[in-house]
């Protein structure tokens, strides 16, 4: 979608503090992180909300949670411990129409979260 920030970012026509992409994800620092290490997650192909993902979308979803596993690794937080967290619409806190997960570490968290 053009007037979509994350398609954007996914797209290259604006910059953004990139840790990881292929050909289905990017993965990129968030401007206002909540921990230490705050790193969001996103498919290239826009999709609003998790409503909109569809049983065709599995192997997707499944594709983010492992990059977010493998960054967890490189970012040195694995060991210790982190969250992913998935937010769909407002009232969960979603800010940004274009899913994305968000990869939280380097202190301790509570529960519940919030």
């Amino acid at each position: 979608m053009a007037d979509c920030l994350f398609c954007k970012i996914a797209s290259g026509a604006m910059t953004s503090d990139i840790v990881y992409e292929d050909e289905n994800c990017v993965a990129f620092r968030d401007v206002n992180p909540q921990a230490p290490t705050h790193i969001l997650i996103i498919p290239r192909r826009h999709v609003g909300t998790l409503n909109d993902l569809g049983p065709e979308d599995a192997a997707l979803v499944g594709e983010l949670t492992l990059v977010a596993k493998q960054i967890a690794r490189d970012e040195g937080i694995a060991d210790d411990g982190y969250r992913l967290v998935w937010n769909c619409n407002r009232g969960a806190g979603q800010s940004v129409f274009h899913i994305h997960l968000h990869l939280l570490g380097g202190r301790t968290f509570g529960w519940p979260p919030g």
